[in-house]
């Protein structure tokens, strides 16, 4: 018999303070640590389609969409897909929509972006959600540089190894990659 995982042990209690805590805690290391390395480096390690990801290891890891390998090929597709649009919509030289103000170039790359995302990942059998965040990010030239996309693989990496590694070192299995989605 097979010794029940912290979070199993939490969630069997009436309470789900416990499975709240675990997400809460294991969710603050994991990005408190990616943001020490953003910070160390200077470059933004931490950006917010991060934030969902570490959710879902910690809130749902039993989940198709909490899988390690949906989460790479996931946020790696959105990055992709971001820079493609950027670029096939010419407005990688423009402000970016946060800081320039929305342009119909910049709704036409984000929501290219994302409905290619979508495409990819359906087709893939890969699910994880926060991947339309990471294309957003970049489609809408928030981070573009090489430099900014080489730090949002960096952190991808970091927050899914040590993702996976704290719920294994904990006893919480995460979906397998054979799961069926």
């Amino acid at each position: 018999m097979m010794t029940p995982s912290l979070l199993e042990r939490l969630t069997s209690r009436r309470t789900t303070l416990g499975p709240a805590l675990y997400a809460a805690a294991l969710s603050l290391i994991v990005l408190g640590l990616t943001g020490a390395v953003g910070i160390a480096l200077r470059l933004p390690w931490l950006f917010p389609s991060l934030g969902p990801t570490v959710m879902l290891f910690f809130e749902s890891p039993e989940q198709p969409s909490s899988r390690p390998v949906n989460a790479v090929v996931g946020h790696g597709t959105g990055l992709i897909m971001g820079v493609v649009c950027l670029y096939a919509l010419r407005v990688q030289h423009t402000p970016s929509a946060p800081v320039g103000g929305l342009t119909p170039s910049h709704v036409a790359a984000g929501a290219l972006s994302v409905a290619l995302t979508t495409l990819v990942l359906t087709w893939l059998r890969t699910p994880h959600p926060p991947a339309g965040a990471t294309t957003l990010i970049v489609s809408l030239g928030i981070l573009t540089t090489p430099r900014q996309l080489l730090s949002m693989v960096g952190a991808i990496l970091l927050i899914t190894a040590a993702g996976w590694g704290l719920n294994l070192l904990l006893g919480t299995k995460p979906a397998s990659a054979t799961q069926k989605t």
